[in-house]
């Protein structure tokens, strides 16, 4: 499971090649995560993040496969 860290707001959250949003904050073990406008309902559902318009959504990472200093990847299984 991956550790968030305060160094992490501001990179991008990545699937595959898509850019699912930025990291807005960190708090505790847990991303939020501001999501890209054209982010498909498969993506929301497969996070569930749901169908609300919040700002921000929460990140687990058991659904992170890597961090780096660039960028969060999502598992490629999702």
């Amino acid at each position: 499971m991956a550790q968030f860290s305060d160094s992490d707001e501001g990179k991008p959250v990545m699937m595959g090649d898509d850019k699912v949003g930025m990291v807005q904050e960190v708090r505790g073990d847990t991303a939020y995560v501001n999501p890209d406008a054209g982010i498909t309902d498969k993506i929301k559902a497969s996070l569930d993040w749901g169908d609300t318009d919040e700002d921000t959504y929460p990140l687990d990472g058991s659904n992170v496969d890597a961090v780096t200093d660039d960028e969060i990847r999502l598992r490629s299984d999702l």
